[in-house]
């Protein structure tokens, strides 16, 4: 759990009991009994999550790039979704370890270069779960290898494509859409990134 900021204190709450309701492979749900900032007491049920990384695959530079993304069965939303390469954390796994393997599990591209965008929270209401956003370049291809029981088609896609399916509503998966908006700022010099072979780049997060 994030440490609150400083200066957050009639905002804060205050954990003060609590349980596990369920404890599954890489997620558990919790109920946590806390103190507001008022004195009273209420309940939080959320889910705690290790993490996750997406990748957002350049095959070539230039305003209109080219884009390596996923196709997925989404079983909660009963749909195939649009998604960049993405996976969960296996334990403490540094960020860019788990951006290297899940790009070449999914879809066979290995990366020269390696940028970290930040990392946002997508669902914060009921999840800890945080996903890290990586940018990726130099690409070369190779067979995917899927885990057990994933299947993924991989797709290529112009940016005014997949800019085209945001203006039209269809592309709804909120860490493609953040990582659609990073791309575009990075583009227009608002959103700096700084590229990096994996062995430099392993530093961060």
């Amino acid at each position: 759990m994030d440490e609150p900021e400083a200066g957050d204190a009639h905002l804060r709450e205050t954990r003060v009991g609590g349980e596990v309701l369920l404890s599954g492979g890489f997620l558990e749900v919790r109920r946590d009994v806390v103190r507001l900032p008022d004195g009273r007491q209420a309940t939080r049920e959320y889910i705690e999550h290790r993490g996750a990384v997406a990748v957002v695959p350049l095959l070539d530079d230039g305003p209109d790039p080219r884009l390596v993304l996923v196709r997925q069965w989404r079983h909660p939303l009963g749909r195939v979704l649009l998604e960049w390469p993405a996976g969960k954390r296996e334990g403490d796994e540094p960020t860019l370890a788990c951006a290297i393997r899940e790009l070449a599990e999914e879809t066979g591209y290995t990366a020269r270069e390696w940028a970290c965008g930040g990392f946002l929270h997508n669902a914060a209401a009921y999840s800890s779960e945080r996903i890290w956003i990586w940018f990726a370049r130099g690409l070369e291809p190779g067979p995917a290898r899927p885990d057990d029981g994933e299947f993924v088609e991989t797709v290529t896609l112009r940016q005014h494509e997949l800019e085209a399916l945001d203006a039209a509503g269809s592309l709804t998966d909120v860490k493609t859409l953040v990582g659609l908006h990073w791309l575009q700022g990075w583009q227009r010099g608002l959103r700096p990134l700084t590229f990096a072979g994996a062995g430099i780049a392993s530093g961060l997060p």
